[in-house]
C-alpha cells in the first residue's frame, strides 16, 4: 500500500551569491497515514525547510514527492493551493493569526477559500473552538488571548477544512510548560482521531510524545525508524461542504473578498484615510467641474437666449460697415410684409435707428432712439415694468408715443415712480411715455446707453424723413431649423432685390459657439482635475505598494492555509478599489457641500447634480483603484509563501 507522503533523494538548494547552498542532501522518508512523527534537528538543519516541502509551501530542487501517490511536480500553483487547503493544517511556532480578525474569524479562513457558506462555517468554526476549550474566547482578538488561547485557535483553523494532515512547526517554543503540555496533549488526542500528525522540533521532550522520531542533521537524515502501520481511520468530523453552483460560489468569493478587503481597511483606519485624500480631492474636483460647469454653461446660453435666440438680424450692405448710401437703403417696408407672410416666421421688426437728444424740463441727454414694431420686446425676451407697447393702431396712425429703459427713467424722471403718460423731446418731437422697459439682467452686464424706442412708422416720417429699414429682426417659430430658415430668407430677398445687397447675422451661430466655447472650457478645466485624481490614485498604489510590504506574512499566511495567488490578486485588488469607491462617495459629499456654498454666494445659478456626474464619479473610482490597484494586487499575488511567512 501506498504511504500517504513520499519523498524520494529530495534536495533543496538556495543561491547565495554566486553560489548554491544545499539544505537538503537526498532525503528519503515515508510516513503512513495516522502517524505521529517528529523532525528534529538543531536550528540549521534543514528540518523547517523539509516541513515546508511536506506542506507543499515549497518544491525541492530534484528528487519526488508524492502525496496519496500524486506527484506534486506536475500540479500548478492553484492545484498546490487546493492540496494545501484541503489535505494539509498548519500549525505555526508564532500562531500566525490575522490580527484584524476575531478567533471564529481566523478559523474561517481555509473554509473561505474552499467557498464555503458563511453559515456552515461559522458554526464549524465556533464548534471547533468549544471543542478545544475556547467556547468562551469565540470573538476575542488574538490579542486578548494567551499564547496557548492563540495556539489552539490556530490547531482550529488547521482543522477547519478537515486537516488530513496536521504539521506543527515547534508547536510548544513560544509557550510556557502548562501551555505547551495542553497543546501536545491536543495533538494526541487528534493522532487518535486518525490525522496524521507530523511535528518540527528541537526540544527532546516533546519528540519523545510522537510515535516515530526522525532526525536530521546537516540536510541529511541520520534516524529514520520504520514507518507505523496505523489501523485507525479519522473519525468522520463531517467536513463535507454543502454543493453550491459556480455562480454560487463566484458570488460568494467576491463577496467574502469584500468583507476580508472591508475587515483589513478598517484595520488601519487613519492609514485608509490618507490613502483616500488624493481620490476625495480627484473626485470632488472631477464633479464639481461637471457639475459646477454645466451650471455656467447654462446661465451663459440662458443669458444669450434672453438677448433672442432663435432670430435673424437683416442688415442692408454686404457687411458691418458698408457705408454705400444706395446700399443703406435696400431695405423695405414691402419686404418687412414680405417676411411677415412667410411660414416659418413668428413675427418680425423693423428697426429704423438714429442717435437723438432726449428733453424733459432741465434734463437734457443723449440716447439711442429705435423706430421698433410692437412685436420688438417680445422677440427680445423683455418686460414693461410700466404700461403698454406699440398697438397696431398707433403704428398706422404714427402716434408720437414712446417706450423708455429704466436708465432714461431715471435719467430723466429721477423722482416719480409713475411715468406713463409724461411728454418728453424725442429730437425736436414731443411724445407720449406709453410704457418703461424692463431689460433682463445678464451675466454680460446692462448697457449704460439710454435707449428708448418708437413706432417705426413715426421714427420714419417724423423724426427721420425716411423710406427705407436700418435693419429688419425676424423670429423664426418654434421647431423650425433656423439655419434653414436663414437659407429660405436669403434666397427670397435675392429675388425680390434681384441681387445680394443685404447681410444676415444668425442669433443661434452665437449661440453654437457660446456652446462650444463653454464646452471647451470645461473639457480643459475636467482635465486639470483629473490630473489630480491621477496624483491620488499614484498615491493610491503607494500606499498599496505600502500595505503589501507591511501584510507580507498575512498573504503568506493566507497562502499556507489555501488562498490561491488569484484570491490574494482579487482581495488586494477589491481593497484598492473599496478606497477608491469610498474615497469617491466622500468626494462626491464634498463636492455636493461646494455646490450648496457656491448656491448661497451665486444664487442666480442653478446648480444640481446630473446623473453624468454621479456616473462619472462612479466610473472614475472604480477605474482609478483597478489601474492603480493592479500592480500592488500582482505583487501581492506573486509572493513566495515560505518568504512571505519568514518576513516579520
Amino acid at each position: 500500500m501506498t504511504a500517504l507522503l513520499e519523498l524520494k533523494d529530495i534536495r533543496r538548494s538556495y543561491p547565495s551569491g554566486d553560489e548554491q547552498i544545499e539544505v537538503l542532501k537526498g532525503v528519503s522518508i515515508s510516513i503512513e497515514a495516522g502517524e505521529m512523527v517528529a523532525i528534529v534537528g538543531a536550528s540549521g538543519s534543514g528540518k523547517s525547510t523539509l516541513m515546508n516541502i511536506l506542506g507543499c509551501l515549497d518544491k525541492p530542487t530534484s528528487g519526488s514527492y508524492s502525496v496519496a501517490g500524486v506527484d506534486i511536480a506536475a500540479l500548478s500553483g492553484d492545484e498546490l493551493a487546493t492540496l494545501r487547503r484541503e489535505h494539509f493544517g498548519f500549525i505555526f511556532q508564532r500562531y500566525h493569526l490575522l490580527s484584524h480578525l476575531n478567533a471564529t474569524q481566523n478559523v474561517e479562513v481555509p473554509a473561505v477559500y474552499a467557498g464555503t457558506a458563511r453559515v456552515y462555517r461559522q458554526q464549524r468554526a465556533r464548534a471547533l473552538l468549544m471543542r478545544l476549550g475556547l467556547a468562551e474566547r469565540v470573538d476575542y482578538l488574538p490579542s486578548q488571548l494567551s499564547g496557548g488561547q492563540q495556539q489552539r485557535v490556530s490547531i482550529a483553523r488547521a482543522l477547519m477544512n478537515g486537516g488530513q494532515v496536521i504539521l506543527a512547526d515547534e508547536p510548544t517554543g513560544a509557550l510556557d510548560s502548562h501551555s505547551g503540555e495542553e497543546v501536545m496533549a491536543t495533538l494526541k488526542q487528534l493522532r487518535e482521531q486518525g490525522h496524521t500528525v507530523i511535528i518540527v522540533t528541537h526540544d527532546p521532550l516533546v519528540a519523545a510524545q510522537a510515535q516515530r522520531i526522525i532526525e536530521i542533521r546537516d540536510g541529511e537524515i541520520i534516524s529514520n525508524p520504520p514507518a507505523v502501520k496505523q489501523a485507525t481511520k479519522p473519525k468522520d468530523e463531517n467536513t463535507s461542504r454543502p454543493p453550491i453552483s459556480a455562480i454560487q460560489q463566484l458570488f460568494s468569493s467576491f463577496r467574502e473578498a469584500f468583507s476580508m478587503a472591508w475587515l483589513a481597511l478598517a484595520a488601519n483606519k487613519m492609514r485608509t484615510l490618507l490613502t483616500m485624500l488624493g481620490i476625495i480631492i480627484g473626485i470632488a474636483s472631477v464633479v464639481s467641474i461637471v457639475i459646477v460647469g454645466d451650471a455656467a454653461k447654462q446661465l451663459v446660453l440662458e443669458d444669450i437666449r434672453a438677448i433672442g435666440t432663435n432670430t435673424i438680424d437683416i442688415y442692408p450692405g454686404k457687411d458691418f460697415g458698408d457705408d454705400e448710401p444706395q446700399a443703406q437703403q435696400a431695405l423695405k417696408y414691402a419686404d418687412l410684409e414680405a417676411i411677415e407672410r412667410q411660414p416659418w416666421v413668428a413675427s418680425a421688426t423693423p428697426s429704423i435707428s438714429s442717435n437723438l437728444r432726449l428733453r424733459y424740463g432741465n434734463v437734457d441727454a443723449a440716447a439711442s432712439v429705435s423706430g421698433v414694431s410692437g412685436h420688438f420686446f417680445n422677440v427680445y425676451g423683455m418686460t414693461l415694468s410700466q404700461g403698454t407697447a406699440f398697438n397696431d393702431e398707433q403704428l398706422a396712425g404714427r402716434a408720437q408715443v414712446v417706450v423708455l429703459d429704466n436708465n432714461s427713467k431715471r435719467q430723466l424722471f429721477p423722482n416719480k415712480a409713475s411715468v406713463v403718460g409724461e411728454v418728453i423731446l424725442v429730437g425736436n418731437m414731443p411724445a407720449t411715455v406709453i410704457g418703461v422697459a424692463e431689460e433682463k439682467q445678464s451675466m454680460f452686464g446692462s448697457s449704460k446707453v439710454l435707449r428708448v424706442w418708437l413706432p417705426y412708422s413715426t421714427m420714419a416720417s417724423r423724426v427721420m424723413g425716411q423710406s427705407w429699414l436700418n435693419n429688419i429682426t425676424v423670429r423664426v417659430k418654434e421647431g423650425y431649423d433656423s439655419q434653414e430658415a436663414e437659407q429660405q430668407l436669403i434666397r427670397m430677398l435675392e429675388l425680390r432685390h434681384g441681387k445680394k445687397d443685404f447681410f444676415t447675422y444668425n442669433m443661434d451661430s452665437l449661440l453654437k459657439t457660446a456652446e462650444k466655447t463653454t464646452r471647451t472650457l470645461q473639457l480643459f478645466l475636467t482635465l486639470v482635475a483629473v490630473i489630480s485624481l491621477l496624483v491620488g490614485g499614484i498615491g493610491v498604489m503607494n500606499i498599496m505598494l505600502v500595505s503589501v510590504t507591511e501584510r507580507t506574512k498575512e498573504i503568506g499566511i493566507r497562502m499556507a492555509v489555501g488562498a490561491r495567488a488569484s484570491d490574494v490578486l482579487q482581495q488586494f485588488l477589491i481593497e484598492a478599489v473599496l478606497v477608491c469607491l469610498v474615497g469617491g462617495a466622500l468626494g462626491i459629499s464634498l463636492s455636493l457641500l461646494i455646490a450648496f456654498t457656491l448656491q448661497l454666494f451665486l444664487p442666480g445659478w442653478q446648480i444640481g447634480f446630473s446623473p453624468m456626474a454621479l456616473l462619472t464619479a462612479f466610473a472614475c473610482s472604480t477605474a482609478t483603484g483597478v489601474l492603480f490597484g493592479w500592480l500592488p494586487a500582482r505583487n501581492a499575488a506573486r509572493l513566495n509563501p515560505i518568504d512571505a511567512l519568514a518576513r516579520e
